[in-house]
């Protein structure tokens, strides 16, 4: 815990340096949908490579970089690309981003993913509020000594996902035309997709849509107190409801193709925190 707080400060260090305000929402950019980046009014843009202790973004479609800057007249910070347990990383590695955003002074986070569908209603392209997660990972980014001036020890998870930021969404999505779904995620280590066995198995526990991210943000933030709220971009149906077999470039290429409504969504959320 030390030695991690001791390189969260060297990090942070090297960004306070790089800009001069404080941003009040952050966003993490899930697999392809790092188009968002381009409506941003950049300000600072950090790759991840200077910063200190910064866990590398080793996948396709995460191009690897903090965008500091001002949409719909807020101040923000997105995180264009993030880091997964199944590239390596700790638990409390796949957080550091995180963790830095949260000393930029934000408040709220949109935290977005690109999710296998499992609910038989959804199709590709689909965007989906997350309105409820459950950690299959079994980890937890929490475990180990707490810091109180952070959070609580045993931080409450009744409400993961901002009930205030779920109706400004769906307004939203009302008001825009971009039409969105709301569902359960669950989140799995990967970096296998699943079986259509499991496919099965996660549809019974009640899950809408499966990824390899998203929770352990969420649950860091409901430690800090940061208010969330979870958009899954669903990019594929899962193995055994879909007869064709899932592939990342599958993925990156139905992200891509929902891009233009993906960002005009967030940008008129932003607007209206």
């Amino acid at each position: 815990m030390e030695n991690f707080n001791k390189q969260l400060a060297e990090a942070f260090s090297t960004i306070k340096n790089k800009i001069s305000k404080n941003y009040e929402v952050g966003v993490i950019l899930g697999s392809g949908l790092g188009f968002f980046a381009k409506q941003i009014q950049v300000e600072t843009e950090i790759p991840y490579e200077e910063i200190p202790n910064f866990p590398k973004s080793t996948v396709e479609g995460h191009s690897g970089k903090f965008v500091f800057g001002k949409v719909n007249g807020k101040q923000i910070v997105a995180m264009s690309g993030r880091n997964h347990f199944y590239e390596g990383y700790s638990i409390k590695q796949v957080v550091f981003g995180l963790k830095l955003m949260e000393k930029v002074g934000i408040k709220n986070l949109i935290v977005t993913n690109a999710a296998g569908g499992l609910n038989p209603r959804f199709k590709p392209g689909n965007l989906m509020i997350i309105d409820d997660c459950i950690n299959f990972t079994f980890r937890n980014p929490l475990i180990g000594k707490n810091d109180e001036k952070e959070g609580p020890r045993f931080p409450d998870m009744s409400q993961p996902y901002s009930q205030e930021l779920i109706k400004i969404a769906e307004e939203v999505s009302l008001e825009t035309r971009v039409p969105t779904k709301k569902g359960v995620y669950l989140a799995l280590t990967g970096p296998t997709y699943e079986t259509a066995s499991e496919v099965k198995m996660l549809q019974i526990l009640g899950a809408d849509a499966v990824g390899m991210s998203t929770v352990p943000e969420t649950i860091t933030c409901s430690h800090l107190g940061i208010k969330v709220l979870g958009i899954s971009c669903i990019t594929n149906l899962g193995t055994g409801i879909s007869p064709h077999k899932l592939s990342h470039s599958e993925v990156s290429e139905t992200a891509n193709s929902v891009s233009e409504n993906f960002s005009k969504l967030v940008t008129e959320i932003i607007g209206k925190i």
